[in-house]
């Protein structure tokens, strides 16, 4: 597979939110492109947008990069299915580490093998537009970055992978290169597990503070004020540190909020239970 061919793609899910995604920015490269979709609304909506659909078990074996953009609770199944039917020096391209990180992707010691995923656009970057400000899960009119593994196969076919992702997420400024465990430890562990949690609590604080009388829009720019500048400080924003006042309240929250032993999050037994849990909640 040669990065100066015109590489034929063929992306499984093409409806989904991230396959659809990579439709409309790979369409505008010089690849042949395969859309596979199942759902009859999924091949409504990708031959409304003018394009066919071509059945995965067609198309597969003539293609140079296969992307999986399907849930990752069916990567197991829909792996097992089409990595068997992929051509030697194929790459395959995941765009969530939860199924390599389990092993649950079907492998072939003549392929590759490569996991990307959006970080999208960070708090306090810069941006070309107030309205790209208000692209929050990024790639449209926001910049945002990507880290992208190599999890088996070929040097140069990771350099072409990363080329596509690049140009799959959209308007990436940089790809950082990680281990398929260390996009684990990124999210779910860190990015969902620790702050998404954390989200949750801060929301549920502003519903209580409502509940106790607080007027509504008040409690709002309120919250949202203080975490923004809480954040600002605390990742080294501002220039300036933190209160001592508020540093004791930080460590009177955390006797509330956190346990004592709450970064074993992080350890290889407890994440592979986390990834376990959310894709096969059964």
């Amino acid at each position: 597979m040669s990065a100066n061919k015109n590489l034929s793609i063929s992306i499984i899910g093409a409806a989904g939110k991230m396959g659809f995604r990579a439709l409309e920015n790979l369409s505008k490269e010089a690849y042949t492109l395969y859309f596979c979709e199942k759902s009859p609304a999924g091949i409504e909506k990708i031959e409304a947008r003018g394009f066919d659909v071509s059945p995965a078990e067609e198309v597969v074996p003539d293609s140079d990069v296969v992307v999986l953009a399907v849930p990752d609770k069916l990567i197991r199944p829909i792996s097992a299915d089409l990595v068997p039917l992929m051509k030697a020096d194929t790459t395959c391209i995941l765009l969530d580490p939860a199924a390599a990180y389990l092993g649950e992707v079907e492998l072939r010691d003549d392929c590759s093998f490569v996991v990307s995923h959006p970080c999208h656009p960070a708090l306090f970057s810069q941006q070309d537009s107030l309205e790209a400000l208000k692209d929050h899960f990024g790639g449209t009119l926001a910049r945002q970055d990507i880290v992208i593994a190599l999890f088996q196969g070929k040097e140069e076919h990771f350099e072409i992978a990363r080329k596509i992702c690049i140009q799959m997420f959209g308007r990436v400024r940089e790809a950082y290169r990680v281990t398929v465990e260390q996009m684990a430890l990124l999210e779910p562990a860190a990015a969902e597990v620790i702050a998404g949690s954390a989200a949750s609590v801060l929301r549920e604080a502003k519903e209580e503070l409502v509940r106790r009388g607080v007027p509504e829009p008040a409690a709002q720019s309120f919250m949202l004020g203080h975490i923004r500048i809480i954040l600002a400080v605390l990742f080294g924003q501002t220039g300036f540190p933190v209160s001592d006042a508020a540093k004791i309240a930080f460590e009177i929250g955390k006797e509330y909020l956190v346990k004592p032993d709450w970064k074993r999050a992080f350890d290889t037994e407890e994440l592979r239970k986390t990834v376990q849990r959310m894709i096969h909640p059964e």
